[in-house]
């Protein structure tokens, strides 16, 4: 199956970089994994939230056909990784659209928001006033940590800054998800299930692998992992690799610390492959650094920033040209494809000479670098999003997964299917791409929650 050229047009359109700080800080990708190895597990999880975790409403609106509720909290998150999000991150905000007459039961459905979705009005406007009007449906709007209200101030739009971002966001969607299902059993709601578009079906696929009753689940434009959306899918584009590969190629940690701590080892898992080591050795004696030279790059870095750190090292090349500033011009000089090896500063041929010696570029420059750093964000990812590193849902029969047939954000090629990780969920495919299905199939999407939350009355009508 091809791929939708509507998707690939608009991703087009968006000019604006992710991850242009980078992966994050270290310590924090190391916390964060630790904490993944936690919540990866349903067991382990069970005592994280209390069921009387305190929930709060500030204000309600009454409209002709519903109520709509404003309320918050503070994220669990907060309190078992301290300082991990950011401060205005910190207080959860949410939205709950409450029909006044029921048509049976008391259903409500959480919606995690995809990207983009800031605030509120977008999920309330397409999924949530409908479903009052269709179904009797309640809704209840969690607004992401980096969205909205939530969005830290150095960040632009919805481009999160650092990879790191997007398994925080993970994380406390996670146990802001249990608390307000808790909190809605408590309230006497009855049925509760989850669903997101795109990456809010990611968030809502990965918070009902952490709860531990069966409930029904409709992601929708998601699928197994959110790797292939940045490494294969149109998305991989818009990825700052050039910040990446620099951080990468100068800072040992990650190759030799972080990716230790990467568990994921499924059919469709990062592997690093033997030529690893000698892809980055084969760099570092290109650029002249041995490996004491790239940690002294990266101490003076950090107590200086990058200008220090390009002046703090005299290496062996011609005219005294310093290790820093090699990397920063190597770094500098390459295009982000992949497919175009430039030479070193001061050698304007493809064979270049350096102490002497003839050199592979081929072998040796941007492609191998740019190769690894692929495979390093396809291991992170798959730790931290593959839905294979976490405890299978309760009941599979009760999840009805919608897809696009033409998805160029979501790619399918090269991962473990849901129906392999779940078996026994549904999977109904949409013609067309992402783009399209988001604007035109929400109907889709509601019939979806309606089936599986009436699947769930029939298989479960005492649970409760």
């Amino acid at each position: 199956m091809g791929v939708s050229r509507l998707d690939v047009f608009y991703r087009r359109l968006l000019l604006t970089k992710l991850f242009i700080g980078g992966w994050g800080k270290p310590e924090d990708l190391k916390r964060i994994f630790e904490f993944r190895k936690i919540i990866g597990d349903r067991e382990k999880c069970k005592s994280l939230v209390p069921k009387d975790y305190p929930v709060y409403l500030n204000k309600t609106e009454d409209h002709t056909d519903c109520q709509i509720h404003d309320g918050f909290f503070i994220s669990p998150l907060e309190h078992l990784v301290p300082g991990i999000l950011p401060p205005e991150a910190v207080k959860a905000r949410f939205q709950f659209i409450v029909p006044k007459r029921w048509q049976k039961n008391r259903p409500v459905c959480i919606h995690l928001a995809g990207t983009g979705d800031h605030f509120f009005w977008r999920r309330r406007t397409l999924m949530a006033r409908p479903m009052i009007k269709e179904a009797g449906m309640a809704s209840l709007l969690l607004e992401n940590p980096y969205y909205g209200y939530r969005k830290p101030k150095d960040q632009l739009r919805s481009c999160l800054k650092n990879v790191s971002d997007l398994f925080v966001m993970g994380g406390a969607l996670i146990l802001e998800s249990t608390v307000l299902l808790h909190w809605l059993e408590r309230e006497g709601y009855w049925p509760l299930g989850m669903t997101g578009i795109s990456m809010g079906g990611y968030m809502a696929s990965l918070a009902v692998t952490n709860w531990p009753k069966p409930i029904p689940l409709v992601p929708c434009l998601s699928w197994s992992t959110a790797s292939s959306v940045f490494t294969t899918g149109v998305l991989s584009k818009a990825v700052n690799w050039t910040e990446l590969e620099k951080q990468y190629a100068i800072n040992l940690v990650y190759e030799e610390e972080i990716i230790k701590l990467l568990e994921y080892c499924g059919a469709d898992s990062f592997k690093m492959g033997p030529g690893h080591v000698e892809n980055v050795d084969c760099l570092e004696h290109l650029l002249g650094l041995s490996r004491q030279d790239r940690a002294s790059v990266v101490q003076n870095s950090k107590a200086g920033g990058e200008a220090e750190a390009r002046q703090g090292l005299m290496i062996g090349g011609p005219e005294g040209c310093r290790a820093g500033d090699r990397v920063h011009q190597y770094l500098s000089s390459v295009n982000t494809s992949g497919t175009n090896v430039d030479t070193l500063p001061g050698s304007p041929h493809s064979n270049n000479i350096l102490h002497g010696k003839k050199m592979d570029t081929a072998k040796c420059c941007r492609p191998s670098l740019h190769r690894e750093s692929i495979s390093f964000m396809k291991g992170v990812m798959d730790e931290c999003t593959h839905m294979a590193n976490f405890s299978v849902p309760v009941d599979t029969s009760l999840i009805i997964v919608v897809q696009a047939k033409e998805d160029a954000y979501i790619p399918r090629t090269g991962v473990l299917s849901l129906q392999e990780i779940w078996p026994g969920c549904e999977v109904r495919y949409l013609n067309g791409g992402h783009i399209s299905a988001y604007l035109f199939k929400q109907n889709v999407f509601r019939q979806a929650i309606y089936d599986t939350f009436n699947k769930f009355c029939l298989k479960y009508p005492n649970l409760h």
